[in-house]
């Protein structure tokens, strides 16, 4: 499929140009290009598998793209030094309160606790989640759709709402988009502030340890609570 670079690639930058123009939270670059690419690929009948393939050059990017997100880490390794006490507590929190939250609410609703599962490691980055997501015999795939939901909607509505709540400070915004919205909200914070895409790049490694680590323990005690 030799048309889904440059459609991927024109799509992606007239998304950002009327992001940067308009500035609102809902044209974020990754959700007009979700609406407008998935359409067109059902339009021309396109399987996704071909659509993946023909944009394996632009997929090969992406860990690279993620390592990049050490650079401002490491431009304020001075200031997580001092601070790491704080950091490691509110990442843990922050870690908790992303694993309770969503796993708790759907086994409230009626969802088994093979979906709940799959539920719970929502809010780090897609490899972390579906290794602990299967490691608590949940689905995978489901928990990958849900780590893109959430990232989504926290590089949109995060801003906003920490706008909204008056938080202006540099490591706390940073830390609070990465402990729930991974690698997308991290993206933004980047494009939004260097300091605060440091703190989110921090919290998006803290926290995927600390989900890994805790989901084994954490899980059972919520099925027994909320079952």
């Amino acid at each position: 499929m030799w048309w889904a670079i440059p459609l991927t690639l024109i799509v992606f930058y007239s998304a950002r140009h009327l992001a940067i123009k308009f500035k609102k939270p809902l044209l974020n670059p990754l959700l007009i290009s979700l609406f407008i690419i998935i359409p067109l690929l059902l339009l021309t009948h396109t399987s996704y598998d071909s659509y993946f393939e023909g944009s394996e050059l632009l997929n090969s990017l992406l860990q690279p793209a993620v390592v990049a997100l050490a650079l401002p880490l490491y431009e304020q390794l001075h200031q997580i030094r001092a601070r790491w006490k704080s950091i490691i507590t509110i990442c843990f929190i922050g870690s908790l309160a992303a694993m309770i939250s969503g796993t708790a609410l759907a086994l409230l609703m009626g969802a088994s606790p093979e979906l709940a599962a799959s539920i719970l490691p929502k809010s780090v980055t897609t490899p972390i989640a579906m290794a602990t997501a299967e490691s608590i015999h949940g689905v995978p795939a489901i928990s990958a759709i849900c780590v893109m939901f959430v990232g989504v909607f926290g590089a949109v509505f995060g801003y906003p709402i920490l706008n909204m709540l008056k938080i202006t400070t540099p490591a706390a915004r940073g830390l609070s988009i990465g402990s729930t919205a991974h690698a997308l909200g991290t993206a933004r914070c980047v494009e939004e502030d260097y300091q605060e895409g440091a703190y989110s790049s921090l919290a998006l490694v803290i926290c995927g340890i600390i989900t890994s680590l805790t989901a084994p323990f954490v899980f059972p005690v919520l099925v027994q609570m909320f079952s």
